[in-house]
């Protein structure tokens, strides 16, 4: 029997199985910076505001002079933005802020209502600014949809990243793999009960090299995307670059590689098994409670904006850091 449930091409938007709700891409090779840090090119021809066309290999999302996302409302799950390459700039209505990327992963639970905002500064003014980013929503049950807003960095330097001897390379941003652990998420999340089998990895593949991907239980929605290389060969399949699959994880999978080296997110976990109703940024388990979401974001903003504007950036010259909400500062 066949390991491969489907196969499906990706977009910008990959579809997930619960627990996940689904996962952004973003793969933009933006210009070089303009010293303000937008991009040092006209924008003529955009639709400004809403620019998700890929005109010339980038896009400025909603952004109006710095690409990226403005300050916009989240409820009832979590976020984990994984940024391989490229910087994002956090800011958020708990009065928190942040630099993070190049390999750096961001863990926001919402919980009950927070605001954020996320921007790609383009710091670089010599060279393109390559932003290659992943942002997976990851559902919360109902008895944490309304925990405290807040968020944890898990750092490059130390999320682990296993070197195996047949030319593979595993980064373990959640779960384990074989006696290896990932760094611990936010505790609210359903990745923090082990139980759950949550798992968030990134896999390399190099040129003509072999992954036999481990097993685990069938309970488990196991997703894998192959996002980066040429093509590869599954059970009889050539599947080209950009694609996912959804597989069976309690059967053997093996996946051959090409004469390119191939980069994969894998994601799985126990799905949650409850109602989901969503609305934009908001997931919840009833159209009421969506209802009851928009009124109470109408009314108090999530603890409103306290900064000056609704796309701040941090200082072109500003290294990676985290400001929390309860003044805490991390440095990179």
């Amino acid at each position: 029997m066949t390991a491969i449930k489907k196969i499906f091409q990706l977009g910008n938007q990959w579809p997930t199985q619960d627990p996940f709700l689904f996962c952004a891409f973003h793969h933009d090779h933006f210009p070089k910076g303009n010293g303000k840090m937008g991009p040092k090119a006209s924008l003529e021809g955009r639709n400004i505001g809403q620019d998700f066309a890929n005109k010339d290999g980038w896009n400025m999302y909603h952004g109006q002079t710095v690409p990226g996302f403005p300050h916009h409302p989240h409820r009832g799950f979590e976020t984990v933005t994984i940024v391989e390459k490229g910087i994002a700039d956090h800011f958020d209505s708990l009065g928190a802020k942040g630099r993070f990327g190049e390999g750096d992963v961001q863990w926001m639970t919402a919980g009950k209502g927070v605001q954020h905002s996320e921007m790609f500064p383009l710091l670089k003014t010599e060279e393109e600014n390559e932003l290659l980013l992943f942002q997976i929503w990851l559902n919360l049950p109902a008895k944490d949809k309304m925990v405290d807003a807040h968020y944890k960095m898990l750092w490059n330097e130390d999320i682990p990243t296993l070197t195996l001897e047949n030319g593979i390379s595993i980064k373990l941003i959640a779960g384990a793999y074989d006696d290896q652990k990932a760094l611990a998420p936010t505790p609210n999340s359903w990745a923090a009960n082990t139980e759950n089998t949550v798992a968030i990895w990134i896999g390399t593949i190099d040129a003509n090299a072999e992954w036999s991907v481990p097993t685990a239980e069938s309970v488990i929605n196991r997703s894998i995307y192959f996002f980066q290389g040429d093509e590869i060969q599954v059970e009889g399949y050539e599947i080209p670059t950009l694609h996912g699959m959804y597989v069976s994880p309690e059967k053997e999978l093996t996946i051959k590689n090409g004469n390119k080296q191939a980069k994969f997110l894998l994601i799985q976990g126990k799905p949650i098994g409850e109602p989901v109703a969503q609305q934009g940024p908001f997931v919840m388990n009833t159209y009421q409670e969506i209802t009851d979401a928009i009124m109470e974001y109408r009314k108090t903003e999530f603890g409103g904006w306290p900064w000056n504007s609704h796309d701040p950036t941090n200082e072109d010259k500003k290294g990676r850091f985290a400001l929390h909400a309860d003044g805490k500062e991390e440095v990179r």
